[in-house]
């Protein structure tokens, strides 16, 4: 490729993320933006030099691995969500053939997974994220995940060094929380937040609240009258469900019905229950999904249960009926339900399969 192209397409990127930035609001978080998916891009463009790989596509996934945290300001799953959010962008720059894109994408995608060696470019992005904290954080101790890496990358780079090493630090921490409720708190949480009457307008900071999880440009409008499963999600994530905005390798994100009852249908989950299958009975901070409830659509519709009697459900739903506003109601058990998603109360995402996101692009 020739160097115009290159500069055209790592400018693009750069113009992308400068935009991405200029919008956070505070100054300080600005800065540090700046700094940090600069920085990162630029020991991967290095790294890549080194190992003989396209520095261009290295910069770019260095430019892009965190875009979602600073986008939105949520830290969990940074390489999931991050690829996730990106993907759009890159498919719509058209200057990436689809294999670039995939490069790019897996190098974000597994971009804190330390534990395991994956392609080139996803080991450098690993590599170029450690050099950046080791630089920029001069005297720190380095927790002792990535500390062999880290020497290995100093070593390949003829950089001499006597790191310091803690037991922890850099990466991800496990959160350890309480589950023996979470249901009953979902519960707790979308009675209160769809009894508020939220409003699907920018105006509304409760719905801006739900929203805050989909990164891209004109959400309000994108989910306006269509945001009832962005509020299980929202619902979902306050009572410490966490999951990332799409399921990897999944056909849509958790702002659609479709892919809550994807993932309730997944061998690792197996959380869809049909009324009265094997004597199930909705309970109580069970998701329910329609089926041609508001639409010819399939799973066109869902809420979240709070109480069942022998005819009805009491549901709280985020954009009742479509009308772009939550509220706390009854509704027929026998008509146009598809079936109910019951979550563990313990249940921690997992992923370990392969990440293809050929399918998405």
């Amino acid at each position: 490729m020739n160097g115009d192209k290159m500069n055209t397409r790592l400018d693009s990127v750069r113009f992308m993320v400068h935009d991405m930035i200029m919008s956070i609001p505070c100054e300080t978080r600005k800065q540090e933006a700046c700094a940090h998916l600069f920085g990162v891009s630029a020991f991967a463009a290095m790294l890549a030099m080194r190992r003989r790989l396209s520095q261009e596509l290295a910069a770019i996934a260095g430019l892009l691995y965190n875009y979602y945290f600073y986008k939105t300001g949520i830290r969990d799953f940074p390489g999931l969500n991050s690829s996730e959010a990106v993907r759009p962008l890159l498919r719509d720059l058209n200057l990436f053939d689809k294999e670039e894109q995939i490069a790019v994408l897996r190098a974000i995608f597994y971009c804190q997974d330390r534990s395991r060696i994956h392609g080139p470019y996803e080991e450098i992005v690993k590599d170029a994220c450690l050099l950046h904290f080791y630089f920029q954080n001069t005297g720190c101790s380095i927790p002792s995940q990535g500390a062999d890496r880290l020497r290995k990358a100093l070593y390949e780079l003829a950089i001499p060094n006597d790191l310091s090493v803690e037991g922890h630090g850099l990466g991800n921490t496990d959160n350890h929380q309480d589950t023996t409720n979470r249901r009953s708190d979902l519960a707790d949480i979308a009675e209160a937040l769809a009894g508020s009457h939220i409003v699907g307008v920018p105006g509304d900071q409760r719905y801006r609240e739900v929203c805050r999880y989909w990164p891209d440009t004109g959400v309000y409008k994108e989910l306006q009258n269509e945001w009832c499963a962005a509020f299980v999600y929202h619902c979902c994530r306050r009572a410490g469900f966490q999951l990332p905005m799409r399921y990897p390798n999944g056909k849509c994100r958790f702002a659609g019905v479709g892919a809550w009852l994807e993932w309730a249908q997944l061998p690792e989950t197996g959380f869809l229950y049909f009324d009265g299958q094997n004597g199930f009975v909705p309970e109580r901070g069970d998701i329910v999904i329609y089926e041609k409830l508001l639409s010819d659509d399939s799973h066109d519709h869902i809420g979240i249960v709070l109480g069942c009697n022998e005819g009805e459900i009491e549901v709280a739903e985020g954009n009742r009926d479509n009308q772009n506003y939550s509220s706390v109601f009854k509704r027929d058990r026998r008509h146009c339900i598809l079936g109910y998603v019951r979550i563990d109360n313990d249940y921690v995402f997992q992923f370990n399969g392969e990440y293809n996101p050929i399918q998405s692009i």
